[in-house]
């Protein structure tokens, strides 16, 4: 299912098996439900109903596939295919027919031939190959701000200037221990999943306090379908604000007005930036890990509220530790929110339309212009079109990888996004106009 010699030996051990039954894609796409789920990796048909419940990315990534092919999520998301296997061959059921194509709903053989082989090279380049000095310097990096935070205000004092001045500092830290944990989450440092888990783990809980499994079941359902409502929970703005051009233009047609969807740019500002790391994700955090009786990630996020109320209620009391942690939070979730999602909300935004992987990825993201600032500041996320094609790929190999993408995209003319960064941002509060303007348009006239 992945490399070619992996395949040989799957072929032989299928020779030796009785003769699976064939389907039809029509038959396939019937199986799309949640209590119906069966889904297709490299022609071979699998029921995945009982078993997506255990699947440790979370159920509703895999259920996003059933009823489709699966083969360039299945090769992007895991690591180790020979481990995965072991999981996958009690579901196997069946195969496509012979006269069957590959692909379901019409998408490009031809494209997803070229992708794969560009994947392909990209291996043989040891491109998915993790420098670890790289990212033992980033950690250090953290830890030398968190320090230097403390040390700030034990040798300063609690002045206006020196908390102010730690904040940032702390802010910075936190910022970049976000996109670290990102790199573990995506088991793109290591080559064995059990390390990345366990060091995404320390990151994400003792340095942030947030949930490892919580942040897995989120992110890889928005990396399996960007920006498609209902399946990417990034777009689920709970009625906050309307994106792209369908959904303001249905909610207008239905008179839905929750706020004031032609202001969304300017109300952005007052809740986006400020409110979404302080109060949403730290409440949906919280209670996720309680509700799901995640004790061992509400054990690792224990350990990093206790230590950092050890560490300066000595300083502020109770009360001025819990303002200084929400302030510092402040900070963060500014730099969070322009950061991700200067690469999304620009882009298309829309119902499912069944692409294939790379079609799917390049009409949902953009890139940023790099630089070394660029890539220390955005966590290389300014690379975010190589990051959704090859999420375990390690970050620092995203420009080696590059040319080979907009190379491929312009054979097959695919649109390939590059922006500077200060256009980015523009991009987020000028597609929000676009939409509010939508919604008003259409909420007066039709």
């Amino acid at each position: 299912m992945g490399k070619g010699g992996e395949q040989g030996d799957e072929g032989s051990t299928e020779r030796d098996a009785p003769m699976l039954p064939t389907y039809s894609w029509e038959e396939v796409q019937k199986h799309n439900l949640r209590t119906d789920q069966w889904l297709v990796i490299d022609r071979k048909i699998y029921n995945i109903t009982q078993w997506s419940g255990r699947h440790p990315g979370g159920h509703r990534v895999i259920g996003h596939y059933a009823g489709e092919d699966a083969t360039d999520a299945f090769l992007a998301f895991h690591q180790d295919l020979c481990f995965v296997k072991k999981f996958m061959k009690p579901l196997l059921i069946g195969e496509l027919a012979p006269g069957e194509p590959s692909q379901d709903h019409g998408k490009s053989p031809q494209i997803t031939e070229d992708f794969r082989a560009l994947r392909k090279t990209a291996e043989d380049m040891k491109l998915f190959e993790a420098n670890h000095m790289f990212f033992l310097l980033l950690l250090a990096h953290i830890i030398i701000m968190e320090s230097i935070g403390w040390f700030t205000i034990f040798y300063f004092g609690t002045g206006w200037i020196s908390t102010i001045l730690t904040a940032f500092i702390l802010a910075i830290s936190q910022a970049q221990a976000g996109w670290l944990q990102h790199d573990y989450g995506h088991l793109s440092v290591y080559k064995k999943s059990t390390w990345n888990h366990f060091v995404h783990k320390f990151v994400i809980g003792h340095l942030k306090g947030a949930s490892a499994n919580w942040w897995n079941h989120r992110h890889f359902q928005h990396h399996a379908k960007p920006n498609i409502f209902q399946k990417d929970p990034d777009v689920n703005m709970l009625h906050v604000f309307v994106l792209g051009e369908w959904q303001p233009v249905e909610y207008g047609k239905k008179k839905l007005k929750y706020l004031p969807y032609n202001h969304q740019h300017q109300y952005f500002f007052l809740i986006g930036p400020p409110l979404l790391i302080p109060m949403y994700f730290q409440f949906q955090i919280i209670m996720t890990m309680i509700v799901r009786k995640d004790w061992v990630d509400l054990a690792w996020a224990i350990s990093y509220y206790t230590r950092f109320f050890i560490t300066y209620i000595p300083f502020y009391g109770v009360l001025g530790s819990l303002c200084f942690l929400n302030f510092i939070r402040f900070l963060e979730s500014h730099w969070f929110v322009w950061v991700t999602q200067m690469n999304h909300i620009p882009m298309n935004i829309d119902r499912e339309k069944y692409q294939d992987w790379l079609s799917s990825q390049l009409s949902a993201t953009c890139n940023v212009e790099q630089s070394f600032f660029n890539d220390w500041f955005s966590g290389h996320l300014n690379f975010q079109i190589e990051h959704h094609l090859f999420p375990t790929m390690p970050r620092h190999n995203y420009h080696k990888v590059a040319p080979l993408v907009k190379s491929l995209c312009a054979k097959h003319g695919i649109l390939y996004q590059e922006k500077p960064l200060m256009r980015a941002l523009l991009d987020i509060v000028g597609s929000l106009k676009k939409s509010g303007d939508l919604w008003l348009d259409a909420y007066l006239h039709k």
